[in-house]
Parts: structure tokens; sequence; C-alpha cells
């Protein structure tokens, strides 16, 4: 059976619901965390290095992950299903593209995307849902596209629920969510685990995979 709170559209009215303390909250959030501007500056290098086609940040709340990619050089717009956080993003940030939209069935042609961010944007699937999500996403990247997935890591545990702030959320083990990405066609290019910081309850965890398709 189906949870209902953890519906595309449930999750969408959760954050609806507290975006503007969201995003007041995740302004400066990249300032605290030096290995967490390493990984989205590797992850740009990356796809600088393989050309200059569209990147997109899925599930980009208020759009400040999206304008630090943009500050590294990448032609990059986002997509979240919040009506609130699109709203707070073009407010914020006017001279970059956001767009309404969900990350299961994406308004994009097939392999028209250079890269795909998905920083702690699926931390609310269900985890029998996550494999359609990760075909989705081999779907609209062309050939040798990048991937970067940041998610709550659940530190030798199996994948568990835990009572996010806003709507319930996952937990993975690094290495399943690596190998379900590679049952979907990505090839894993490295990874970051860090411990939490202060104000942090998780470890993280950061995968850097390309598209074999």
């Amino acid at each position: 059976m189906t949870d209902p709170s953890s519906s595309p559209r449930a999750t969408a009215e959760a954050y609806d619901a507290v975006a503007a303390l969201y995003a007041e909250l995740a302004r400066d959030a990249l300032a605290a965390f030096p290995l967490d501007r390493a990984v989205l500056a590797a992850f740009a290098d990356t796809v600088r290095a393989a050309g200059s086609g569209p990147v997109a940040e899925l599930g980009c709340g208020p759009g400040s992950v999206t304008a630090h990619l943009r500050d590294l050089g990448l032609d990059v717009f986002g997509v979240d299903l919040s009506p609130a956080m699109i709203a707070l993003a073009r407010e914020a940030y006017p001279d970059l593209r956001f767009e309404l939209g969900s990350m299961e069935t994406l308004d994009l042609a097939d392999g028209q995307l250079q890269a795909i961010v998905s920083w702690y944007s699926v931390i609310h699937t269900p985890p029998r849902e996550i494999p359609s999500y990760f075909q989705e996403f081999r779907r609209v990247l062309a050939r040798g596209g990048t991937l970067l997935l940041a998610f709550f890591e659940s530190e030798g545990e199996p994948t568990t629920a835990f009572d996010h702030k806003v709507t319930t959320a996952y937990r993975w083990p690094i290495d399943d969510l690596a190998e379900l990405a590679g049952e979907a066609g990505f090839t894993e290019v490295g990874r970051m685990l860090r411990e939490p910081g202060e104000g942090e309850r998780f470890r993280r965890g950061h995968l850097l995979m390309r598209s074999g398709r």
C-alpha cells in the first residue's frame, strides 16, 4: 500500500507550507561545509570537461544550489514540485530559469541534459520507487552525462525512514544507492561521506555517477 504522506503531491504541500522559513535557512547553508562545496566543484569540473550542455538541479527548492552551480560556470536551471519554492527561487535569482515539475516524469526530451544534480531531493521518495526515478534521470541524460546525488547516509543500518522536519524522509546505505543507480545504467565515478556537522543529525552521502546510455 502506498503511503499518502510520501506522494509527490503531499511532499509539495509540505514544502509549500514552510517555504519561506526553509529558504531563509538554506540561503547560506553551503558556507559552513567546505566538503559539500568541494563535491559541487568536482561535479562542475567534470561537467565542463565533457562539454557545455544544459544542467538541471532537480528538486531545487529556493534555488541557492542552482545559483552556486551557475557561479561555478554551468548552464544550469532548476526544477521543483513546490510552487512556493519555485516562486521564491525566481524572486531571489531572477536571472536564472526555474520550472515547476516532478522528478518522476520530467518534461524533457530523451538525452537533453548534460548533467543532473539531485541535492537531497530524492530523500522523500519511498525506497521501492527510487529505481523508477533513476530510470527517468538516465532517460533525460545524454550518453556519458553526469549525475550527482546527495542524501542522508544510514551509517551501517539498512534503509530507514526518519522524521525529517518537513516530511518523512529516508536514510540510505551508500552502497545500496550506488547499486540501484548501477542497475539503472549509471557507473560510479566517485563518492564522499562526511560526518554530521553542527546542528546536523546524520552522516551525509554523495555519489558522482556517469550515464552509460
